[in-house]
């Protein structure tokens, strides 16, 4: 079987991808598949650092605006979905180019990971949900992280929805095996990772300078009109950070100045969290931005790797 060359571009929060992901799927004739959980729900841009129409510059985006922030999506609704863009996009003679840092997605695509027959029990999760609801977000990451450190470190507090899923898969006897030794790739596609990275310091100084221009482009706006259009914090996707603390604000709990620090210093946890996940991708590409900051060299190293 002849496999569908796949390039998947990825980094921490605020590395720099976007411009590049734009610049090579011009240079290499690609087509881009987001691969950011939050940039699939609609109404969700600002906090989500969506790209603009303008930011696109012609290149053909998919798996953004998918849903609507009730809507559930599961990591096998997005694979599901992208493999069906990466044949439709290799079909017309273009390249595939994934780019994203949310480390699930990525492994839905790289690994055959079968997500549909995990084991699954309704009481366990009623109770679970039961308890989330007695002892909060916290008590259940705790329970999660004595079943699987590993878990836990990966999967957020707040993103309680997994957390209890995870819990609910281990008490079943199963296991969340995203990076054990038997896992195989997919065999129907040839991807070829590159991971961004910067230094820490100055990623760091991105993340919040980034924050600042959020607030500055109205992500204060945004979340009170999801507010007002019914969304609220016990939903998956109103727990993404921005949007979660801004809620906080909303009703009080924080002062502004104290919400917009509170994100920075979640954003850059997460983006800490990303280095670890992608650190266990052996045969990626890194590229220091710092220090190969052309995008025309970047592309070049890009380029051989492919080659190889």
């Amino acid at each position: 079987m002849n496999k569908i060359p796949v390039l998947i571009l990825t980094g921490p929060t605020a590395v720099g991808k976007t411009n590049l992901s734009i610049q090579l799927a011009k240079s290499l004739n690609g087509e881009i598949i987001s691969s950011d959980s939050m940039q699939i729900y609609r109404h969700m841009d600002v906090g989500s650092a969506k790209i603009t129409e303008k930011e696109m510059d012609g290149i053909k985006h998919y798996l953004i605006d998918v849903v609507d922030p009730d809507e559930e999506f599961s990591v096998s609704d997005f694979r599901e979905m992208a493999e069906k863009y990466i044949e439709d996009i290799h079909n017309r003679g273009k390249l595939p180019i994934i780019t994203g840092g949310t480390g699930l997605y990525l492994n839905s695509l790289i690994y055959d990971m079968d997500f549909g027959h995990s084991n699954s029990d309704e009481k366990l999760r009623k109770e679970l949900y039961s308890l989330y609801d007695q002892h909060g977000a916290e008590y259940m990451h705790d329970i999660l992280s004595s079943l699987s450190k590993e878990s836990a470190d990966r999967i957020h507090p707040n993103n309680v929805k997994r957390v209890i899923r995870a819990i609910e898969i281990y008490k079943s006897g199963g296991k969340l095996g995203d990076f054990s030794k038997d896992l195989q790739y997919n065999e129907h596609i040839d991807a070829k990772v590159i991971v961004l990275s910067r230094d820490r310091k100055y990623l760091y100084d991105r993340i919040n300078m980034r924050v600042d221009i959020m607030f500055e482009q109205g992500l204060l706006n945004e979340v009170k009109e999801l507010k007002s259009m019914g969304y609220s914090q016990d939903m998956v996707s109103m727990k993404g950070i921005g949007y979660k603390e801004v809620l906080d604000y909303l009703d009080e709990k924080e002062t502004l100045e104290r919400t917009i620090e509170i994100i920075k210093q979640s954003t850059r946890k997460y983006a800490k969290r990303q280095i670890t996940w992608f650190k266990k991708y052996k045969d990626a590409l890194w590229i220091d931005v710092g220090e190969v900051s052309g995008i025309d060299e970047q592309i070049k190293l890009i380029e051989n790797f492919i080659a190889k």
